[in-house]
């Protein structure tokens, strides 16, 4: 009934995610490929994350 009053857990993780992505963006335009696959790999690991609670929500 009140469903409207629930706030969104992925909204947190997608922020991050978009964060993640910007700065390995940064890194990668920079030259630094370690640090932008280390950004890389951690931005997979929460659109995991985001993937797995979008399947619990449905």
């Amino acid at each position: 009934m009140f469903s409207f009053f629930k706030k969104d857990p992925t909204k947190k993780l997608h922020k991050q995610l978009s964060m993640k992505l910007e700065q390995a963006m940064h890194a990668q335009r920079n030259g630094n490929i370690r640090k932008y696959s280390e950004l890389s790999f951690e931005a997979d690991q929460i659109d995991k994350q985001i993937i797995e609670i979008e399947k619990q929500n449905k």
